[in-house]
This record gives C-alpha cells, structure tokens and sequence, in this order.
C-alpha cells in the first residue's frame, strides 16, 4: 500500500485581510439599508461607505504596500466595521420579530466572527488565529499550509488518499490541517477492514517514518519501505528504498487535479464540496477498472475467435477425412495424412 496526503483548493478570491474587512463592510451596509427600507424612521444612518472605499482601494491598488499602509488600511476598515455593527443594533432594537432574512443573518454572523479574528490580529501584530475564515461565501474553507514551491499556503479541504494495486480510497478528508504521519496506524487498519488482512509492505514519505510507527509496523509484521534511522549503509538502503517506488500515487495526484479538476473546487456548500472530491476518486477507480476491462475483453475476444476458428478446422478436417476415405474404399484415390490431402489415381 502506498498512501500520501494532499490539498484540494476551492476555487475562492485570494484572501487577504483587507479584502475580507471590506467585504464584510459593504454587507453590514446592505444590511444597513434593509432595516432602514424595513422601518424607515427618523434620519437614515451614515456609514461613510464613499470614504470606506477610498480607503480599501488606496491599499488594495498599490502594488507594492508597505506594512504601515496595509495596517492603516486595516485599522481604517475595523474602524467602519464597528460602527456600522452600533447602527445594525440600535435598528434591530426597533423590531419585534427578527427582520433579516436568514441568508443575512447568517452571513451577519460570520462578518461578527471575521472582525473578532481580525481585531485579535491587529493588537497582537500577528497574521495566525485559530480557525481563521478567509472566505465569507465559504466559512468552512481553512488555510492549509503546504510548502510547496508553487503556493506555500492553499485553501481548501485537506484529504489522504490510500492507493492499492492502482485503485484509490479515501480515508481522510477534513477542512483544518492535521498530521497525517499521526494516524498511520489508523490507515493500516482501515487497509485491514476493506481487505481483511494487513498489508506486506508499505510506502510512505518522510512524515510518516517516526519511531513510534516503525515500531508498531514492526510489531504487526509489516515492511516499511523508507530509510531506516540514523546512518544507514549502502546495502540498507538499496533494501528499504527503491527510487520511484511512490511515483504511482504522485501520478494519481497529478491526474486527479490536472485531468478531473480536483485542484480547484467550484461547489460553495460544505457538504458538496466533499462529494465533488469522492466523485473524483470514484473517476479515478472507473477509468483504472475500464482500461482492465479492455484487457478483459480484447482476451475474451481473442478466445472466441480461436475457438471458432478450432470448431470451424475440426469441421473441415472431419469433412475431408469422410471425403478422403470414400475416395479411398471406391479406389479412385489415396490420401497422405502428413499433409491432409489427397489426389487421385492415375
């Protein structure tokens, strides 16, 4: 068994900080203007949204911001969030049934939750907080930090793919980062509850080879094709690692996002998001059953063909023997068995 993990990026706007305060900004002003259309008494509130704007487009058409400008712009845009949540407030004071209707309200929950996040960044000078939104539309994409040349940081679901003689299983997928090299022992066993045994050797990468999962591969009898630790010899190492050995799931990887759109996601719910990302996997596993199924059916064809072709000699030559042997008892003829022929006497 060879397993990996990767991400599954959505198709979302790239975060930053300053965009998402001023997206939450203009909804808190559409809100604004709801409960004022709703319940249109006294003087509708300001919300300085000309000024606000301005402000966010100083910062996100410069290109090259210096820190100071960007923190500006993200104090300048915390400053107008909080104020316009006063005024949403004091409005909704003035009903006795909650009017916002519940797409609103939910995504007045979530821009709450936005500047909490936002404003804890700020005062700490930091860019890391725990379950940080970075899609308004999407709440329940993380930021999953790779390390990969291309993008150190994607946005995404995080999943763990098991990969067996060319087919694929799922058995991990989540929205928040975690430690795959952790759970190797869970894998195993999944491995043992589709199969029911455990396998003969695994393949994995570097994150997974810790002492503790060595150790408890040992104990289940299973070969773990990695470098073993410390300075390993020469002969240890042509014995454990075998250059390309986990190409096949790398090659799945590429194919899954390249060939079926797995690196980037266009469903918005949480819930479809995760069946777009098994469906793709079940692709995977169709197009490897198909090209078997070729296989299957070019040797079943090649076999009825033959056998036709057997039943068909078997007819001829039984054809020409009962031919050749009344030519033979009427002495018109002989017949030489070496080549299944026969001609006539002169």
């Amino acid at each position: 068994m060879i397993f990996d993990a990767t991400a599954c990026p959505q198709e979302i706007a790239y975060p930053t900080d300053i965009g998402l305060l001023n997206k939450s900004r203009e909804i808190t002003e559409v809100i604004i203007d709801q409960l004022h259309g709703a319940n249109p008494q006294g003087k509708k509130p300001r919300t300085y949204r000309e000024v606000a704007r301005k402000r966010f487009l100083k910062v996100a058409q410069s290109k090259r911001p210096s820190r100071k400008l960007i923190r500006k712009g993200i104090k300048s845009q915390l400053q107008y969030l909080r104020r316009n949540f006063k005024t949403i407030e004091k409005l909704l004071n003035g009903f006795a049934v909650f009017p916002l209707s519940t797409q609103l309200q939910r995504k007045y929950w979530i821009i709450q939750t936005v500047y909490a996040q936002q404003q804890k960044m700020f005062q700490e000078r930091t860019h890391q907080v725990e379950h940080r939104i970075v899609s308004i539309n999407q709440p329940h994409i993380r930021p999953i930090v790779r390390g990969k040349a291309k993008a150190r940081t994607e946005f995404g679901a995080k999943i763990h793919l098991n990969l067996v003689d060319g087919f694929s299983f799922l058995d991990t997928i989540s929205w928040d980062a975690f430690n795959e090299g952790s759970h190797l022992s869970d894998y195993v066993e999944n491995y043992r509850t589709r199969f029911g045994f455990y396998p003969a050797k695994v393949l994995a990468d570097k994150i997974y080879c810790t002492r503790e999962n060595r150790k408890w591969l040992e104990s289940k009898n299973i070969m773990l094709a990695a470098k073993p630790l410390g300075r390993p010899s020469a002969k240890a190492v042509a014995n454990h690692v075998r250059p390309g050995e986990r190409n096949p799931i790398e090659g799945k990887f590429g194919q899954a996002k390249n060939g079926y759109g797995m690196n980037r996601i266009r469903a918005r719910l949480k819930g479809t998001s995760q069946s777009w990302i098994a469906s793709i996997i079940l692709v995977l596993n169709l197009v490897k059953l198909a090209g078997m199924a070729l296989v299957c059916l070019g040797f079943s064809a090649w076999k009825s063909l033959v056998y036709q072709i057997y039943c068909r000699t078997n007819l001829i030559l039984e054809a020409i023997q009962l031919k050749t042997q009344s030519y033979c008892e009427s002495g018109l003829g002989f017949y030489r068995l070496d080549c299944l022929s026969f001609s006539a006497d002169p």
